[in-house]
């Protein structure tokens, strides 16, 4: 049935009704093929002919009756001079050319970065990229060998481990922060995309479209950048105290119950009553109170208070006087330089010429008067 199915057939041609294959093998009994047939390529697709292991013709998009004429590789790899009716042997294969979308990318280990604000810190990323085959000679060549029906799923791995091995370099000569990779995710891609189809180039695959859906941090890292985005978020400290007292005696009205409730909500209430009114105040330090103003005075304050000085004299204390009292002693000749003085402040008795402060007034004392 083979054979007669193989007479019968005279339409090479290959309807793709898979999502995932790249190069699928047309079927015939014993690869044979009758001159004249019809090979049909559609577009997003390229035929190659291979004869005894060896890639001879590659037709582009469009409709052939397969002829000596239009098959000069394979023409002379057979030694056909003047054109041959009988069919002949050859394998026809059906590479895909459209871009393959739905293939996925992810750092199975962190990469390991060196950033200006945080240091080495570990990332990881996944994404997806999109793969195309540009050169169906090479493609049979380096991957596909005999395979009838090669499939995305059997170059994808490869693919993946080349794209992770370049993400780090990728990462590190950016010279992006790490807060900022987001925004340059795209650019990386497009460079990345770059070096991958120029790397791919050997296989006659391009990546046409690199994206990078995520990358993200150790949870360590992410609760740091989380309290950094909340104390930014704060602002004002001294406004978040008061919302968030505000917000504690809610909760203590919600329990009216609870001795505890009450107290912290009797606290918390003071102090956002403290805060309210240093706000009020302007600034955050307490301003003190100016005092009222007082009427002008129509005659001048007292002195302040002197110094009360206390005289021993035959082994009694008298006193206590202040310099004025002490200068009249003085006069009557009952205080002289021996006699012993005290005030507050002083250690012990001193005799009154010691005391710097009564030595002068002292001097200033005439001595009495010799006798009549």
């Amino acid at each position: 049935m083979d054979k007669l199915r193989g007479e019968l057939i005279d339409i090479i041609e290959w309807l793709d009704d898979s999502r995932d294959t790249m190069v699928w093998r047309f079927p015939r009994y014993q690869n044979e093929i009758k001159m004249g047939a019809k090979l049909v390529v559609r577009e997003s697709q390229t035929a190659v002919f291979v004869n005894e292991g060896k890639i001879a013709d590659v037709f582009e998009p469009g409709t052939y009756t397969l002829e000596t004429r239009n098959l000069p590789i394979l023409s002379t790899l057979k030694g056909w001079k003047y054109g041959f009716n009988s069919p002949f042997k050859a394998e026809v294969y059906f590479v895909n050319t459209r871009q393959f979308t739905d293939m996925k990318w992810g750092t199975q280990n962190p990469v390991i970065l060196r950033d200006a604000e945080f240091g080495v810190v570990r990332v990881r990323a996944f994404g997806a990229f999109a793969a195309r085959v540009v050169d169906a000679s090479r493609l049979l060549r380096e991957l596909v060998g005999t395979d009838p029906q090669f499939r995305t799923e059997e170059v994808q791995e490869y693919l993946r481990q080349l794209m992770v091995g370049r993400l780090g370099g990728a990462l590190a000569t950016a010279g992006v922060p790490l807060l900022d990779l987001a925004a340059h995710q795209d650019a990386i891609g497009r460079r990345l995309a770059a070096v991958l189809t120029e790397e791919l180039a050997e296989v006659g695959i391009a990546i046409p479209k690199f994206v990078i859906e995520n990358v993200s941090v150790p949870p360590e890292v992410e609760q740091a950048l989380d309290k950094r985005t909340s104390m930014g978020a704060v602002g004002d400290l001294d406004r978040y105290t008061r919302f968030q007292a505000a917000n504690a005696m809610e909760a203590a009205a919600n329990n009216p119950g609870g001795e505890a409730g009450a107290g912290i909500g009797l606290g918390l209430g003071m102090a956002m009553g403290q805060q309210m009114a240093r706000s009020m105040g302007g600034g955050g330090a307490t301003q003190p109170v100016p005092a009222p103003a007082q009427p002008a005075a129509a005659e001048p304050p007292p002195l302040p208070g002197q110094a009360q000085w206390y005289v021993g004299v035959g082994g009694q204390r008298q006193g206590p006087y202040d310099l004025g009292g002490l200068a009249e002693q003085a006069s009557a000749g009952a205080l002289g330089a021996d006699t012993l003085v005290w005030r507050t402040g002083m250690a012990q008795w001193q005799p009154a010429g010691q005391v710097p402060e009564l030595a002068s007034m002292l001097a200033s004392v005439p001595p009495p008067l010799p006798p009549q």
